[in-house]
């Protein structure tokens, strides 16, 4: 599978409008996790998978060329992959999606308890 690439058609839209082209290779099992991992500086690939939940090493692999071709990680010189600037800027970017999900987590959370949500 080729990685999403805006002006390309990706999940979701005919035309690769570059959200959902971001939409689709964020949406890919663990890219979110490989980014937030490296959101402190750069991993060497065993470190990396370790910190993945020990992730199979070819789909992080697959994930690592994915984000290298999407400009969001490089590969240092001594091996290591690192966020470049624009995944940084993906994370930042990222930050107050995690935020609204934690609400979203809570109201749920608080609508299942008993008594919990109703008008008055």
């Amino acid at each position: 599978m080729a990685s999403p690439t805006p002006g390309r058609p990706v999940r979701g839209s005919t035309t690769g409008r570059p959200l959902m082209a971001a939409l689709d290779l964020f949406g890919r099992r663990w890219t979110l996790r490989v980014v937030w991992e490296l959101k402190e500086g750069s991993l060497g690939f065993r470190s990396l998978q370790q910190r993945c939940d020990n992730m199979s090493s070819s789909v992080l692999r697959q994930r690592l060329l994915e984000l290298v071709d999407a400009c969001l990680v490089e590969q240092t010189p001594e091996g290591q992959y690192a966020l470049t600037a624009l995944g940084k800027d993906a994370h930042r970017a990222l930050r107050p999606l995690v935020r609204w999900s934690d609400g979203w987590a809570a109201e749920l959370a608080e609508r299942s308890r008993p008594g919990g949500g109703e008008q008055t």
